[in-house]
């Protein structure tokens, strides 16, 4: 017994040493490139900012592709912490009507699907204050909170057990929040790249959507005998990429939209350009107003509907909250979250419920789940080119560039919906091999849903205002996604058939379809009233040449 346990020690002596040796080869190699990128990409000169520009890009969608969303690929680690035993003790013996014994776990069922309703929930919910400390403190002390989170999240995991199973829910809720300020901080990004600026949103939200494979890939390494601590604390090694990037690839404060000339962020940059987006929009709208001010007597009539439209820089939070725009904007993202978010809760127990409890089969099944979650990044740049195919073409005569975006999203806002209640009506269906197509949808839709929601609200709002409305519009959804445990409730009422609660949330995902029919109309006002304005404009002229 003794030579076991001085076996056993050695063996976690040896582990620990050689994770302690990557987290050091990991730290030299990040020290090192971080060398190299301050003197390749100094300051002076646009050839190197072009190169940071890029890079920033990348490894941004390397951040949001390998960490940002992992806590959506549940499915995944709920089949490892299953086998470690993680709620165990919740299950009970029961006798079947043949009388052999058996095991009922539902309810540790139950207290899995609520460890993600909680972790979804914090992930949604305290985007709100994590908003105003975005938009108030800047990226960089964001940041060093995303990693706080994320990196405790990790350690919590790594050295629980199925004792202390409950130590999952701030866990998960911890690795949830920190992942999702990551993805926050990054859509920035897209500011860099005008023409491709909600192209870039949608992939780094297709990336976060995707990141959930990391799940997978612990799961298929704990098969091949990596244990679940040994994962959870690489995981927690990386959190050192983050670290070195928040300092030397990412501003200090916001990247402004649009970006001044020659714009440079990074620590060796930060001294001789910070730049503060409310103070940078606030100049800006006070030019733009000088400038309309002295050609005033020029400017052809318009009415107040495209006065504001034009001037919906200078809107205030409260009025951007308190309009339409926000209000369906709000119910379309929530009801579409809450069906991915009731699948996802409850997709282990359905497997299990179409495969006959066969592990093998839905294992099968978890895994092309999480495969299929992959593709999420693939999905996304679809959206975006949908959303940016107008930016190559001039504008129209009176035509806002806002305007012009506003009608180009209506397309994209119309797709995902249609895909919602397409993955809906497949996810009711209790056929098992149809649940194939049941993924390829979930992802499809999950890229454009979240995608969309941060390019339309970077499009319909003031920039200035983005984190924070960002942040209320998921804080809202977050509330509404509570009704999942409900829908859970009642799922077990109903002896654990999800089809009549599947019913009720395909009938709730047309509420969808009012978001896109709005901003169409919206767009026809605008361009009758400019048509209305030009014709009255001709009129006059013409009037006028006549004397």
């Amino acid at each position: 017994m003794l030579n076991f346990n001085l076996v056993q020690t050695r063996g976690k002596l040896y582990l620990y040493r050689h994770i302690l040796a990557c987290m050091w080869i990991v730290l030299k190699v990040f020290l090192t490139l971080t060398v190299w990128t301050q003197r390749m990409l100094g300051c002076k000169g646009s050839s190197g900012t072009g190169v940071r520009y890029k890079l920033t890009l990348a490894t941004g969608l390397l951040e949001c592709l390998c960490f940002a969303g992992v806590v959506f690929g549940w499915a995944s680690l709920v089949f490892v912490l299953k086998t470690d035993g993680y709620f165990s003790d919740l299950c009970i013996n029961v006798t079947d009507a043949s009388g052999e014994l058996g095991s009922d776990c539902s309810l540790q069922d139950e207290h899995y699907s609520l460890v993600f309703t909680v972790a979804s929930f914090m992930n949604n919910f305290l985007t709100l204050p994590n908003g105003f400390v975005y938009d108030h403190f800047g990226t960089m002390a964001t940041r060093f909170l995303a990693i706080f989170l994320y990196t405790t999240g990790t350690f919590i995991v790594a050295f629980s057990n199925k004792v202390l199973s409950f130590l999952l829910f701030p866990a998960l809720s911890f690795i949830a929040v920190g992942g999702i300020l990551f993805l926050m901080t990054n859509m920035q990004v897209g500011n860099l790249f005008v023409t491709h600026r909600s192209t870039i949103i949608t992939v780094y939200n297709g990336a976060f959507d995707s990141s959930s494979v990391i799940f997978l890939i612990i799961k298929v390494l704990y098969e091949k005998g990596i244990s679940l601590r040994s994962s959870f604390l690489f995981l927690s090694t990386c959190n050192l990429i983050h670290l070195l990037r928040t300092l030397f690839l990412m501003p200090t404060s916001h990247i402004p939209y649009p970006i001044p000339e020659d714009y440079k962020y990074g620590m060796s940059c930060a001294i001789s350009n910070s730049y503060n987006v409310e103070q940078y929009e606030a100049k800006r709208d006070l030019r733009t107003e000088d400038r309309g001010n002295r050609g005033a007597d020029d400017a052809p009539l318009e009415t107040d509907s495209l006065q504001q439209t034009h001037n919906s820089e200078n809107d205030s939070f409260r009025r951007c909250v308190q309009s339409w725009f926000f209000l369906w904007h709000l119910i379309w993202l929530s009801v579409m979250q809450l069906r991915h978010y009731f699948f996802i809760g409850t997709l282990n127990p359905m497997l299990n419920r179409l495969a006959n409890q066969d592990p093998v089969i839905v294992s099968e099944y978890t895994n092309a789940f999480a495969f299929t979650q992959l593709c999420g990044v693939l999905c996304a740049p679809w959206n975006g080119l949908l959303m940016d195919r107008h930016k190559r073409k001039p504008l129209g005569p009176g035509v806002s560039e806002r305007e012009a975006d506003l009608h180009s999203s209506v397309l994209s806002l119309l797709l995902t919906s249609l895909q919602c209640l397409l993955f809906s009506i497949s996810a009711s269906i209790p056929f098992l091999p149809l649940q194939y197509v049941t993924f390829i949808l979930q992802v499809l839709n999950r890229s454009f849903l979240y995608g969309g929601n941060a390019a339309f609200i970077s499009i319909a709002f003031p920039a200035r205002h983005f984190g924070k409305l960002y942040g209320l519009v998921m804080s809202l959804s977050a509330l509404v996604s509570l009704l999942q445990y409900p829908c859970f409730a009642l799922n077990k009422v109903l002896g654990g058939d999800p089809f009549y609660v599947n019913i009720i949330l395909t009938v709730l995902t047309l509420l969808a379809f009012i978001h896109p029919v709005y901003v169409f109309l919206h767009c026809r006002e605008l361009a009758k009233q400019r048509e209305n304005s030009q014709s009255i404009l001709e009129v006059s002229i013409h009037e006028i040449s006549m004397y």
